[in-house]
């Protein structure tokens, strides 16, 4: 009688410690000075069967992602940022979630802005077609952001409804600049004070996420045009980029848990 050969599907598996050695390593988590505490912020269960990823953390993420069955939430933003916290209210809320539901939480904050493969500026310059990418954008003494030529110009309206056909967003457009769009600088996230390194760098047009009051009057001064494509949503791109990364090297299934700010 032959023997018989199990046919049953398995589930693609790999170690926590293994995975977060692997996004260390291939974030580049050491180089970056940042308030965010980057790489491995809550320690679950020790095997990662699915991915789940997200902006932003919140209670509602958290719980969303284990009832998913996520073993790993990957975000950009996330718990701990500089200083020490108490654990009460809705911060002890957003622990005691991923606690009891075993849920490893790993958060990747400019080490993602600026990967070359995945990061958001890099995402968000591939959709853009953006030509000649340098770095640009300084942050902690590392440029975060891209640089760049569009193809070909286009009026800043034309360039602002492609930017809002890209994110969903609708875009707030400061127009200190001209008319044209043609050599582009990408900053997602809170890049508002880039405007006098987008003039510096002969840039006419400055593309970030969520405005700041006290920089409005410099997209006039500079004679840079401003386009702000929201936080949230100049931020979806690395997360989701970063998930989909893991599952062709590990095989590992995820989710993009989609919870939009408007801001």
């Amino acid at each position: 009688m032959g023997r018989m050969t199990d046919t049953t599907p398995r589930r693609a598996e790999v170690e926590r410690d293994t995975l977060v050695r692997w996004l260390n390593e291939y974030l580049n988590v050491g180089a970056y000075p940042d308030a965010s505490l980057n790489g491995l912020q809550i320690e679950g269960t020790p095997v990662i069967r699915r991915i789940a990823a997200s902006v932003d953390t919140s209670v509602k993420t958290l719980q969303d992602a284990a009832d998913g069955g996520a073993d790993l939430l990957i975000v950009h933003h996330g718990l701990f940022w500089g200083r020490p916290l108490p654990v009460v209210g809705p911060h002890r809320e957003r622990l005691r979630t991923a606690i009891m539901a075993d849920l490893n939480l790993y958060a990747a904050h400019l080490p993602l802005d600026a990967h070359p493969e995945v990061g958001n500026n890099a995402m968000i310059a591939r959709a853009l077609s953006l030509q000649g990418a340098r770095p640009f954008g300084e942050a902690n003494g590392h440029r975060i952001g891209l640089a760049g030529e569009l193809p070909f110009s286009q009026s800043l309206q034309d360039f602002a409804d492609r930017v809002q056909k890209l994110t969903g967003e609708i875009c707030l457009v400061h127009g200190g600049g001209g008319p044209n769009v043609s050599r582009l600088g990408i900053l997602s996230g809170g890049g508002a004070g880039a405007v006098a390194e987008a003039a510096a760098a002969g840039l006419d047009t400055l593309l970030t996420g969520e405005p700041e009051h006290k920089h409005f009057h410099e997209a006039f001064e500079y004679g840079v045009n401003v386009v702000f494509a929201g936080h949230y949503e100049t931020e979806v791109f690395g997360v989701r980029a970063l998930a989909a990364r893991l599952e062709d090297e590990f095989g590992l299934p995820w989710q993009f848990l989609h919870h939009p700010t408007g801001l």
